[in-house]
Parts: C-alpha cells; sequence; structure tokens
C-alpha cells in the first residue's frame, strides 16, 4: 500500500487520525521489508503485530509468516482490515492492545511480535509483553526513538533506566535502525527507530524473584539525582542492604545509573526474603 493509496482510503472512508491514538503509518516499501528482514520472519513463524493500521506491514507479514494475528484498537481501521484481507491467514483483534495483554495471559513463547507500534502506548505495550512468564522469542518494534533508546542503553548512558532494565532483563538488545519521518503518514512530530530485541536463552532471575526485581529498580529510579542506597532503604533494612552492596563492591555514593542490569539482578538476589524454613514438629 502506498502513501496515495493511504490517502485515498481516508478520505473516501472520512477517518480522521489522532494523536491520542499515536496512528502514525509507516508506508515506505523499503522499510516495512527492512523490518520484515530484522524479524527473521518465517512459514514456521507466529507473528503478533499490534497496531496495523491500514495493513502495509500486514500484508508483508502474511506472505513471509506462517500465521499473524493483528490486534487494532480503532474500530473503523478493524472494519476495512477485516475487508482488504478477508479469506487470508490474517486473523484480527478489534481491542486495546494493554488490555488484552492484560486480561489474556496468553504462552506466547513460540511467538515473534512484529509491529509499527502506536506511538502514545508503546512503552507499556513493551512492559506487558517483555516481563511476562511467557514472554515472545523476538520483539521487533517500530516506535519513536526516545524510547528506542531506553530500550537498547547500557549502565551510566543518559537514556538508562526503568524501561531499559524492565525489557533487559529477558531480552538482548540486538540491533537498532532509525527510520526518517517522511516515511510515515502522517509525518511524527518527533523521529522514530526500529529495535530488535531477542529473549535471553538463560534467564536472570527465577520467576519467583521479578516482583522483588520491578520494587528495587522502581524505587531505585524513583529519584535519578538521589543516591540508590538512601532510596532503598525505604524499603530494605540497612544492615541488609549494606551487606548486599559490599558483596556487589558497590559503593553508597552511586546512582541508579551506575549500576548494571546484572548488578540489578543480583541485588534482588541478595535482598530477595527466604522462605520461612518448617521444622517437623517431635
Amino acid at each position: 500500500m502506498k502513501l496515495n493509496d493511504m490517502r485515498d482510503v481516508l478520505a473516501e472512508r472520512g477517518i480522521h487520525l489522532t494523536k491520542s491514538l499515536g496512528q502514525n503509518f509507516l508506508h515506505d516499501r523499503n522499510q516495512l521489508r527492512r523490518i520484515i528482514v530484522a524479524a527473521e520472519v518465517s512459514p514456521k513463524d507466529k507473528v503478533l503485530e499490534i497496531g496495523p493500521g491500514l495493513g502495509p506491514l500486514s500484508e508483508l507479514l502474511l506472505e513471509s509468516a506462517g500465521s499473524v494475528l493483528a490486534i487494532e484498537k480503532d474500530a473503523r481501521l478493524a472494519e476495512f482490515l477485516r475487508e482488504r484481507f478477508r479469506g487470508s491467514k490474517l486473523q484480527l483483534l478489534q481491542a486495546d492492545a494493554v488490555e488484552f495483554l492484560k486480561s489474556e495471559r496468553r504462552d506466547w513463547s513460540d511467538w515473534k511480535v512484529v509491529s509499527n507500534l502506536p506511538y502514545s502506548a508503546a512503552s507499556p505495550i513493551l512492559v506487558e509483553l517483555a516481563c511476562g512468564r511467557y514472554a515472545p522469542r523476538r520483539i521487533v518494534v517500530t516506535l519513536q526513538l526516545e524510547v528506542a533508546r531506553r530500550l537498547m542503553a547500557q549502565s551510566s548512558y543518559e537514556d538508562y533506566g526503568v524501561l531499559t532494565l524492565l525489557a533487559q532483563l529477558d531480552f538482548q538488545p540486538r540491533e537498532s535502525f532509525n527510520i526518517p519521518s517522511g516515511c510515515f503518514y502522517p509525518e511524527p512530530d518527533v523521529d522514530s527507530a526500529c529495535v530488535v530485541l531477542d529473549r535471553r536463552q538463560t534467564p536472570l532471575l527465577p520467576q519467583n524473584m521479578r516482583g522483588s526485581f520491578v520494587k528495587i529498580v522502581k524505587r531505585a529510579f524513583s529519584q535519578r539525582r538521589k543516591m540508590a542506597f538512601k532510596l532503598l532503604k525505604r524499603d530494605w533494612p540497612e544492615d541488609k542492604l549494606e551487606s548486599a552492596f559490599v558483596a556487589l563492591n558497590v559503593s553508597h555514593q552511586e546512582r541508579a545509573e551506575k549500576l548494571s542490569l546484572e548488578q540489578f539482578a543480583e541485588l534482588t538476589k541478595l535482598l530477595q526474603p527466604r522462605p520461612l524454613a518448617f521444622t517437623k514438629s517431635a
């Protein structure tokens, strides 16, 4: 679907795109194919696409993937997609993706996510996908450059923060590439990028420690200018924190941005409450 085709469809149906839904459709064929190549889509793949819009990426996914599940929030666009892809292997759900992912606890572990994410909901969608027990094996998404930088960041970088750690706990950033604003309709006011995230083969933490990890990370970054040790004292005993920081060879003066993902994972293990030991009565 070319840019002129998009304009014609929107005009014929009287559809006015809204910023509140983050509706900026990627129409450049070269960039769309670049995304398909980065995702390494094959006939064996089950693909989840969020925010298909008018379906330019869906079209290429249907050519390459074994099956495609698309979630579109806008009922007007969902109606068009049903008409356009009637008789194809596309399964379409008209739903809010964030609410769907929260309520439908599916096993996505054999799936790939390939999407031009709506900018307005990109971060919560990524958190729901990347932090679940059964996260997809690869995530390839287009989003605003600011969010992409946070996903790809390493410790000590300005963009390193809560989203970085929540995503990278189970996913390794593989690559990213910028996409010019002129490749979208309408052109967004922000720069965009596509990121490729691969699920880690070996988890850094067991499932029962994920809640503690999230709590630690969010508290440590709750005030970026303050020392992590001081912030964490609100939730953990000082003596336990002292022992953990000594074991990790981390200074009390360090801010959260200086601690690596691996250090946060080890800190979680050291601070995780141990289950009570029960002894048999005589």
